[in-house]
């Protein structure tokens, strides 16, 4: 009987699926070459077309047998350029006002359904990622800002436009993202990813709408709004997963200072436990070239070493010419730069230990034992994934599988770093535990008769948060 195998990369890889690999054999074999998740775009499509995606990332199977993660990304209230008759020429120096309800001569209409509530010094604002550039000289109403040109350009209908420096209100979802989440979760999406964040305050308003639909699907939030940064800490503390999607967070920031945002979401992540994501011109080149830039590639490997749970790819899979290429470039610089960490630097004491529960405490010491004692493996008995991810938290050198018995379960945990799911038969008692564990160990191969084995879990079974028990095993 052939074994099973899981992947021998930690950082997960997460590829959008689009018209160049919209077939089963395309993302069949971008599984073979590392992908553990798919992301949606709900931005693009109609609802067949998003219906098919969806169905498709059904027909593939991971080694072990279940199909792949499924991320939803909700479009989000993307404010463009409205309805514009005819490219409208600017130059520098132009007295220009932006505008949703006026219309007329030297007025660049937007998005209906925003109001701009304040103005802070500096202002401006970003049209067609910051190709047109204008400052806010005031507010004339909570429709309409009055600006001048920074410089010459022409400004074209539909393109987006980005409003560092002013506060808006607007709507977490739209009519239309309440419909594309509806459908998502219906299709049995794993994590949804919410476009826009500003406030902690947009988690409740998706979760409450995510329970009235009878799911409970986490949610991830998508740090690209210069509001978000100025509340990282309360938004990354209430979200279940956190993305930096550098496309729109690089027009809303000075740009010079988005590896520093980076650096610093990864940082309040890892300290909180939650997985993380990094987005955006991973592999940008290779959409039309066959290799990446040395640029992409050193990229790649420190958003690695900053301890990014998965890397994810948009474009250069959904409409690139190289969707498997990109993958397997991606997989290599992976698993080069994983090589090279030392074991001091895969193991992370995280700041303020000095207070912390005993599901905390317990994975801590599974990892401490594991690393103390040099053994390969740490298995984690979860229901939710909290376990899981606990143990992924310390960044141990050990292999971290986690058996569950639930499917939603598995797919969740494959965008977290370092942990390899395995779906199991029900267990009632912890008695069961030790049976179960030895038997997967041995239909993966992961482990010689006689070695040890670090067995984390909870007692009572089935209770979520209750991880208050550690084994050393040895298998038989």
């Amino acid at each position: 009987m052939m074994k099973k195998k899981i992947k021998d990369i930690r950082t997960k890889i997460i590829a959008t699926v689009g018209p160049s690999c919209s077939n089963s054999e395309t993302l069949q074999k971008m599984v073979d070459s590392g992908v553990s998740c798919f992301r949606v775009n709900l931005s693009h499509g109609t609802t067949e077309q998003k219906v098919k995606f969806f169905d498709l990332i059904n027909t593939v199977r991971l080694s072990t047998g279940h199909r792949p993660a499924i991320l939803a990304d909700l479009a989000g209230p993307k404010i463009r350029v409205d309805n514009l008759n005819t490219p409208l020429e600017i130059k520098k120096g132009d007295r220009i006002k932006i505008s949703n309800e006026t219309i007329g001569e030297k007025i660049i209409p937007v998005s209906k359904n925003i109001k701009f509530q304040k103005v802070n010094k500096g202002a401006k604002i970003l049209i067609d990622d910051g190709k047109i550039n204008l400052e806010v000289i005031n507010r004339i109403s909570d429709a309409t800002l009055s600006c001048v040109a920074v410089e010459d350009g022409i400004i074209e209908s539909k393109k987006g436009v980005n409003f560092p420096g002013v506060r808006l209100d607007l709507p977490t979802l739209t009519v239309q993202d309440k419909e594309d989440l509806r459908l998502a979760l219906e299709k049995g999406a794993d994590w949804i990813a919410l476009s826009f964040v500003r406030l902690p305050s947009d988690f409740e308003c998706v979760r409450r709408i995510i329970k009235e639909m009878g799911y409970t699907t986490p949610i991830i939030a998508k740090i690209e709004q210069w509001e978000a940064v100025e509340n990282l800490n309360s938004i990354i503390e209430i979200f279940d997963a956190v993305m930096v999607a550098r496309g729109d967070l690089g027009v809303e920031m000075p740009i010079e200072k988005v590896p520093l945002i980076q650096n610093e979401v990864v940082r309040i992540a890892r300290s909180l436990g939650k997985p993380v994501i990094i987005a955006t011109q991973i592999l940008d080149s290779m959409t039309t070239r066959p290799i990446p830039t040395r640029a992409e590639v050193s990229d790649i490997a420190n958003s690695i070493l900053d301890g990014a749970d998965a890397l994810m790819v948009t474009g250069e899979t959904a409409i690139g010419n190289h969707p498997n290429k990109v993958i397997k470039v991606l997989k290599k610089v992976i698993k080069e730069t994983e090589r090279s960490r030392s074991s001091s630097q895969n193991y992370n004491e995280s700041e303020n230990e000095n207070q912390i529960g005993t599901s905390q405490a317990i994975s801590h010491a599974a990892c401490s034992v594991a690393r103390d004692q040099r053994i390969n493996v740490l298995v984690t008995m979860t229901h939710t994934g909290s376990t899981a991810r606990m143990a992924s938290r310390y960044r141990p050198t050990a292999k971290i599988i986690a058996m569950t018995p639930f499917k939603k379960t598995c797919r969740q945990l494959l965008i977290v770093w370092g942990v390899h799911p395995i779906l199991v038969q029900e267990y009632m008692s912890s008695d069961d535990i030790p049976n179960i564990v030895d038997n997967e160990v041995s239909n993966f191969d992961l482990l010689k008769e006689g070695e040890k084995y670090v067995v984390t879990g909870g007692v009572p079974v089935g209770v979520p948060g209750t991880t208050n028990y550690l084994s050393v095993l040895t298998k038989t």
